[in-house]
């Protein structure tokens, strides 16, 4: 059966212990590492269960996807030193909620540190950025460690 979108695709494997992008499970979803490490440490929050909006979270699950959000930047400002982190919610590619969590960092040129990343980085360039669990396993695993000191995470997946 086909999925509704990525996102639900990403969410089933990281249910399966099948996505080697998982950082974690936190408590309103997965923390992952994006399909491009441009700026190497970008991230997304993916909310489990699958949700179209944030507008379509009340109360505590609002609450608590915007807190897991704020707390994975706080894991890249510890992990990469980035000195500020941008977080996109846009939902216009793939309709399901989910967190982009930018680290930006001070070797990037300055004329791309005035834009978002989509507009700072060419889709050639985030595509040969690729993520690589060869490459980007060690940060999956101080991004984990980060958030674990911070105790966000509802438990710890299976290493890939």
């Amino acid at each position: 059966m086909p999925f509704e979108t990525l996102i639900h695709e990403r969410v089933a494997l990281a249910r399966a212990g099948e996505n080697p992008t998982v950082i974690g499970r936190m408590t309103s979803g997965w923390a992952v590492l994006g399909d491009s490490q441009l700026p190497r440490g970008y991230c997304l929050l993916l909310p489990d269960p699958v949700v179209s909006s944030l507008n379509d979270l009340t109360g505590h699950g609002r609450n608590a996807f915007l807190s897991d959000m704020a707390s994975l930047g706080d894991a890249l400002l510890a992990v990469t030193q980035a000195f500020r982190i941008n977080y996109d919610i846009l939902g216009n590619g793939d309709p399901a909620l989910h967190a982009h969590v930018f680290p930006r960092l001070a070797s990037e040129p300055p004329e791309r540190l005035r834009a978002p990343v989509w507009v700072s980085y060419t889709a050639e360039e985030r595509r040969a950025a690729a993520f690589d669990p060869n490459v980007h396993g060690d940060l999956r695993v101080a991004l984990r460690a980060a958030l674990s000191r911070a105790a966000v995470l509802t438990n710890q997946p299976a290493a890939f």
